[in-house]
């Protein structure tokens, strides 16, 4: 048999490349061990969503305190942040098309519906990993999530909606329906509300997207129209509709995932967010030493210190009289010590 001269260079290559990643015998030097690469994908626009751009702000910290501690520039972790958009039929495609580069170690993001997306993706790609906030998955050991008791948040926000409401009908304004809106973040914001004064009627309307800002201050409007004079908006960039109906009608707004007493002074009455530069910090942080328990969900909550009611700013207390204020100071003291816990389900 004729022996290729072509075939035998690249088998001996590939011999020896073997050779040199498993033993260093023969090799002049080690290959340096790659560095850390990481990308954040931000489902949504970060201008748009303070929430995502949050997600950014703590992966960014963790990425500059380790990049602190290494000496070697090569040894430094490389950070890309990608906005996907609002259109969540194109996730899926992006989220792959980014995994398919293979430029990055680990892909973070946050939003309850990524593991259902990348749960398909993991079996092309089997190497990358993902860490998912606001999320949870079990057992697939290329993902990491990150679930937050949001019950608690969405029960503040009903609760002081419900002791401020005149008409004793408050709103809640969603971009869309998802697992999490329909399941925590709307029955636990109208029990909230009902809890706080009985009888108390929650109207539960879709934008049907993260951005309209006009449809936002139509059904705002609507809500007008029908007695509403809380609303608390969970719509993206539509939030400024409602912003612009509420200060046109008169009428308050209890904020989500920021402080954003400035958006509006005087019409928005309270603010809390869950803490989501702090978790992604802590994740990636974890990451980088090795640590992260893959195939497992971390349900963290109020008294695990990741949610915020923000009681100190001088816009609440100008906005929200004495009696309010220290009832809700109560109520997230009990949340805090444990004495007062939602039930798991109001089903």
């Amino acid at each position: 048999m004729k022996f290729n001269y072509r075939n035998s260079t690249i088998i001996s290559a590939l011999i020896a490349a073997a050779m040199c990643a498993f033993t260093f015998t023969g090799c002049s030097k080690k290959t340096e061990e790659k560095a850390p690469s990481i990308a954040v994908f931000i489902p949504g626009i970060m201008a748009d969503s303070p929430t995502y751009a949050h997600v950014a702000e703590g992966v960014q910290e963790a990425v500059d305190t380790y990049n602190a501690s290494v000496s070697d520039e090569k040894q430094k972790a490389q950070l890309y942040i990608m906005e996907a958009g609002t259109n969540q039929s194109e996730w899926s495609t992006k989220l792959t098309a980014l995994t398919a580069t293979g430029q990055y170690d680990v892909i973070i993001s946050s939003n309850p519906s990524l593991p259902e997306i990348a749960e398909p993706i993991t079996k092309q790609f089997p190497n990358q990993k993902y860490i998912f906030l606001d999320a949870q998955l079990e057992n697939n050991q290329s993902i990491y999530t990150v679930s937050y008791n949001q019950r608690d948040q969405a029960y503040l926000s009903g609760y002081i909606a419900g002791l401020y409401s005149k008409s004793h009908k408050v709103g809640l304004v969603a971009a869309q329906e998802y697992p999490i809106m329909n399941n925590i973040l709307y029955p636990y914001f109208a029990k909230g509300a009902a809890d706080a004064y009985s009888g108390t009627s929650c109207d539960f309307r879709i934008v049907g997207n993260w951005y309209d800002a006009s449809k936002g201050a139509e059904i705002t409007d609507a809500l007008v129209s029908a007695g509403v004079d809380v609303v608390l908006p969970i719509c993206g960039g539509a939030s400024q509709g409602v912003i612009s109906s509420a200060r046109e009608h008169g009428i308050h707004i209890v904020w989500f995932d920021e402080n954003g007493f400035k958006k509006a002074p005087g019409v928005i009455i309270s603010c809390c967010m869950t803490k989501q530069a702090f978790a992604a910090n802590e994740a990636v942080s974890q990451y980088l030493k090795g640590e992260t328990p893959w195939g497992t969900t971390k349900i963290v909550g109020m008294k695990d210190g990741y949610a915020e009611y923000f009681e100190s700013d001088p816009a609440y207390k100008e906005a929200v009289p004495e009696a309010i204020r220290n009832k809700m100071s109560e109520l997230i003291a009990s949340i805090k010590d444990g004495s007062f816990e939602l039930p798991q389900s109001l089903n």
